[in-house]
């Protein structure tokens, strides 16, 4: 009868499924208890409840406070900006951190704090007498945002590495849908939080340049479940120490010593990398334009207002976070019934069928005038926002074969965040282009994602590159 092998790391214990021969231990990752990949994936859940909040109200505290809906791109560069630097950053020093936390933990224990008191500053930027479009409200939130991106993106990156780390390819679709389910049953808790606020009788509106309370109370409470469920991961999650890992990753234990530069491991980078970033910079640039004018559109298009002031923009912000939270709803199911269960064979043709509908749905709230009808397209959008946070990663990850596997993941992010960057700036003269429509923002970012749906062609990888379950070491 087969026992849990069980390391030590320092003070700190590692336990995985022991294979039943060595031979197996050095040719394959175990397959994990469920329980297990709960404790790997659920981490997420706390994490998005930051990125949820930030990108659902990101746009509304701005306006709020006064920033011009023309400039509005700026604003929305320095989270990507954030993430293209950090992550990589991150994934290349925890590829060399084990000490008695383990390996990816003590970035979490860090940056959970930070990110926590950086989501109870932020709603508070036109709340310390700087006043309504004064630079002085502006410099603070555009600072609070760069630094409650910078410490949500470290949280983020050890709840992706810790699925290269411990599971093999036979749960990998499992995981990473589990993780972006869990992720967007976060989301769907931060959205509605303002909504549900409100609706208890707490302020949804308040002075000119001053952010709502109903708004403010929302970050306050996602900060807390943040600590709190980034607690219970590292507290729950045991990682592999350098040897066992090294064992089941095929790698010399001592690897991790001497990491390769960033620069060169981007040169060396699987062929699979190039062909993913292709899609994923159109779908990207889709993405930022829908965070960044989903809101405004709604008022224009259903409220038939573009004054941040006004209740009617107000009441679209919070029926955005209803439709957030449909959205979210509509990814859950469709991860847990749908993607959780399909063949790795055919990843990238679920990953066509996800943007495709990803597209017609950003195109269908360009022609909406009716705050119920909205929910038809949200919930499209949901399958296609599901998708892209999971097919790609399915894919690229398994070229990778174990070294270097924190560092590829930060670099592989660049493809999420370079998009943005590139969608931000381009806007300043996309949005004037389109007469300064907010829906008409949301018809580009349809095309966009179409555009992605055709570049899906260049991938050649749709099955996977490596088997290292326990099935191939039989």
């Amino acid at each position: 009868m087969n026992q849990p092998a069980t390391n030590s790391l320092g003070n700190h214990k590692v336990t995985a499924a022991a294979p039943s021969k060595t031979k197996q231990l050095a040719n394959s990752l175990p397959n994990l208890p469920l329980k297990t990949l709960f404790a790997i994936t659920f981490g997420f859940c706390g994490v998005n409840m930051a990125f949820s909040l930030q990108s659902s109200q990101m746009s509304r505290i701005f306006q709020t406070i006064g920033a011009n809906p023309t400039n509005l791109g700026l604003f929305f560069i320095l989270p990507p900006l954030a993430g293209l630097i950090v992550q990589p950053l991150v994934g290349k020093y925890s590829d060399r951190t084990w000490n008695r936390f383990g390996r990816r933990m003590p970035y979490l224990l860090f940056s959970a704090p930070v990110a926590a008191l950086v989501m109870i500053l932020l709603p508070n930027a036109g709340s310390f007498g700087f006043g309504y479009a004064s630079m002085a409200a502006l410099v603070f939130g555009a600072i609070a945002i760069l630094f409650m991106d910078l410490s949500s993106n470290i949280c983020m990156q050890p709840f992706r590495m810790i699925i290269g780390d411990m599971v093999n390819e036979k749960q990998k679709d499992k995981a990473w849908s589990w993780q972006q389910a869990f992720s967007n049953l976060g989301g769907v808790l931060a959205t509605l939080l303002p909504f549900i606020l409100t609706f208890f009788g707490v302020a949804n509106t308040a002075k000119k340049g001053v952010v709502p309370l109903s708004v403010r109370l929302a970050f306050y409470i996602g900060a807390a479940i943040l600590l709190g469920i980034s607690a219970y991961t590292i507290h729950t999650v045991k990682e592999y120490d350098p040897d066992t890992y090294a064992l089941y990753h095929h790698i010399d234990p001592q690897a991790h010593k001497n990491t390769k530069p960033l620069w060169k491991l981007i040169k060396e980078a699987p062929k699979a990398l190039w062909e993913v970033a292709v899609v994923q910079m159109f779908a990207w640039i889709g993405i930022q334009y829908m965070w960044t004018y989903t809101t405004g559109a709604i008022a224009q298009n259903v409220w038939h207002t573009a004054n941040a002031a006004s209740a009617g923009y107000q009441a679209a912000g919070n029926w955005y976070g209803i439709l957030t939270f449909i959205q979210s709803m509509a990814a859950v199911l469709y991860g847990f019934l749908v993607l959780s269960h399909t063949n790795p064979l055919k990843r990238k043709f679920w990953y066509r069928f996800g943007i495709a509908c990803f597209a017609v749905g950003l195109i269908w709230v360009f022609f909406i005038h009716n705050q119920y009808l909205l929910i038809l397209p949200f919930c499209l959008i949901g399958i296609g926002f599901f998708t892209v946070h999971v097919e790609p990663f399915n894919i690229f990850t398994s070229s990778l074969d174990g070294s270097n596997e924190g560092s590829y993941i930060g670099i592989f992010n660049g493809t999420i965040c370079l998009p943005q960057i590139i969608a931000s700036v381009a806007s300043f003269l996309v949005f004037r282009m389109v007469g300064k429509s907010m829906p008409g923002m949301m018809l580009v970012a349809g095309i966009s994602m179409l555009i992605a749906v055709v570049a899906i062609s260049v991938i050649k990888a749709d099955k996977p590159q490596k088997d290292l379950s326990d099935k191939a070491a039989a």
